[in-house]
């Protein structure tokens, strides 16, 4: 273990951050929950069942903030002095989206008055941090990318994996077990190519996440959503990992680098950005507004196979990890390649999904073959 720390430049101190960051995070959200329960009920701030909810009791919606505290409070302890300019900046967008989640856990804020504070908290990051994407790394055959493009690219590229993973959040488990998933994956390859705050802050993401979901897949009175806090402060989080995971990988050592980088951030995070693609062409195609609200989602198509929420996210899940592996498998085939095989393989499952359901409502209307009249 220390001949494998020293070779990737890392001292056996630091790499002992990595597990204490893990352990912390999850100890502070796992403490900060029965907390942050006891204020939602006494204060009746609760996520009410509607005809588009998943759930029939109502639920906190504060489980980001615990998220949050975890994450936020273990990031800065373990930087040390590793806080740079760039951290404090993250830190600064990641505390402009936990005021703008919890005013609409809480109030409700309209939509377009929410993107915009997405868009200014993505800014503050992009701009005054400069975490954003210099370079296109090979794909379509384009390299370096000038300061404006890389900015609104990046941009753009926050704005969607923010509001996908909000889409998801659907169902127990789903948003966190993704965003979960996607920063262990991150922080291994952070931590294997050197990076080790990076891996720190990933892993205590992960941590904060993993003490989240005890509470949130649990039943009763210990039951707490994620909420728009929640949702928001990782869309932004892992935004920023994936922009970090491109542009480490072209200075990585050559043994641990990707060779299809951009495709890998894709895949690494297909769920919600599928999802957030279905949804959209579905909804255009039948002539609605795509940001209009429904039940067109990926998990919804499972739940009404009959699956459980926790069957749909295991499910969800499980793919996701199925998908990370073939990429990392195919990597050498090349960017469009490459990308042409995962996009087509979550077409086959989506269109999947639709034939199962199309097979099962048959079978409702026709038990024995003959048609059932109302009468």
């Amino acid at each position: 273990m220390e001949l494998f720390l020293e070779r990737n430049g890392i001292s056996l101190n630091a790499g002992w951050f990595i597990p204490l960051g893990f352990l912390l995070a999850f100890g502070i959200t796992f403490i900060s929950i029965p907390t942050i329960l006891k204020v939602a009920r006494a204060k009746g701030l609760y996520d009410r069942p509607n005809k588009r909810s998943s759930h029939k009791e109502n639920i906190p919606t504060l489980g980001g903030v615990a998220v949050f505290i975890g994450f936020v409070i273990t990031a800065a302890l373990c930087a040390g002095d590793g806080l740079t300019r760039q951290l404090l900046y993250i830190f600064t967008g990641l505390i402009i989206l936990f005021f703008i989640g919890i005013k609409d856990d809480i109030l409700v804020i309209d939509p377009v008055k929410k993107l915009i504070g997405q868009i200014i908290a993505a800014v503050v990051v992009i701009v005054l941090g400069d975490v954003r994407m210099t370079s296109f790394y090979g794909f379509l055959g384009i390299h370096q990318i000038g300061y404006v493009s890389g900015v609104l690219f990046t941009l753009f590229v926050f704005v969607v994996v923010t509001n996908g993973l909000n889409l998801v959040d659907g169902i127990d488990g789903l948003a966190s077990g993704v965003a979960a998933l996607a920063s262990l994956v991150f922080g291994i390859w952070f931590f294997v190519a050197g990076q080790v705050y990076y891996a720190i802050v990933s892993l205590s993401l992960t941590g904060s996440l993993i003490a989240f979901l005890r509470f949130n897949l649990s039943h009763g009175k210990h039951k707490i959503f994620l909420g728009d806090t929640g949702s928001l402060i990782l869309g932004m989080m892992l935004s920023v990992l994936a922009v970090r995971f491109m542009e480490y990988d072209m200075t990585a050592p050559e043994q641990v680098r990707v060779s299809s980088v951009a495709v890998m951030a894709f895949t690494i995070l297909i769920i919600p950005l599928t999802d957030t693609l279905h949804v959209f062409i579905m909804r255009v195609l039948r002539g609605r507004s795509p940001f209009e609200a429904g039940r067109w989602h990926l998990h919804h198509r499972l739940l009404e196979l009959g699956l459980s929420h926790l069957q749909a996210t295991l499910v969800l899940l499980f793919l996701n990890i199925l998908f990370i592996l073939l990429a990392w498998w195919l990597q050498d085939l090349g960017d469009l390649s490459l990308l042409a095989i995962i996009l087509g393989l979550a077409l086959l499952l989506i269109l999947s999904s639709y034939a199962l359901i199309w097979l099962k409502r048959r079978h409702r209307h026709f038990p024995s073959g003959k048609k059932v009249f109302d009468a």
